[in-house]
């Protein structure tokens, strides 16, 4: 009742596209200067917002971007230009918002969405669905996708070890560095929206 391939296969997919290693300067960039318990909390809400959209477009995913006449370059447009505009606060050191209020957006955006459950993992966690049409290849995508979202919770919960090292100067300058990293990926991003809809028109 399990499929190593399609689990190998996802997995990794995913791995590449959410990038665990990669979210770690970036979660601390965004988390950095909170109590390490509102840390953990926030890595820990991260986690299941992107499990709980990636399960809901793994469910539902063709339905939902048909009813809402979405294409995926334009859910990639939109994901890069919302993660801009975290790039550029990063960069820009803005902390206009209240520690509260900014706690929560953190962990929903762009921690869970669209950096963690971004297009990229959407689609390819909708084609795994659609072309598993056996139970064991069914428990196999589902058992990756939940693989993928213990490890990038255990990335983050330990990246709270290298914010206690390098200290309030050290988070300054990974904060900058994760929004020069941000914004190329975001950059990155509404090119291949954009190219995909030239290529398809």
């Amino acid at each position: 009742m399990f499929d190593v391939a399609v689990f190998g296969s996802l997995f990794l997919t995913l791995f590449v596209i959410m990038d665990p290693p990669g979210i770690t300067p970036i979660f601390i960039a965004l988390t950095g200067g909170r109590p390490a318990r509102v840390q953990k909390r926030m890595a820990f809400q991260a986690v299941c917002v992107a499990g709980g959209v990636i399960t809901v477009f793994g469910l539902l995913g063709h339905q939902i971007l048909n009813y809402l006449h979405v294409s995926v370059p334009a859910l990639m447009i939109a994901g890069g230009l919302l993660l801009l505009l975290i790039a550029l606060d990063l960069l820009t050191g803005k902390t206009d918002e209240p520690k509260q209020t900014k706690d929560v957006n953190v962990a929903l955006v762009p921690l869970g969405m669209p950096l963690l459950a971004g297009p990229g993992a959407i689609v390819s966690v909708i084609l795994a669905v659609q072309k598993a049409d056996s139970a064991s290849m069914q428990v196999s995508v589902w058992a990756a996708i939940l693989a993928i979202h213990i490890v990038l919770w255990l990335v983050m919960r330990y990246s709270l070890l290298i914010i206690r090292v390098i200290k309030d100067g050290g988070v300054v300058l990974v904060t900058r560095l994760a929004g020069m990293m941000l914004s190329a990926i975001a950059v990155q991003q509404i090119i291949n929206g954009v190219t995909q809809v030239v290529r398809g028109g």
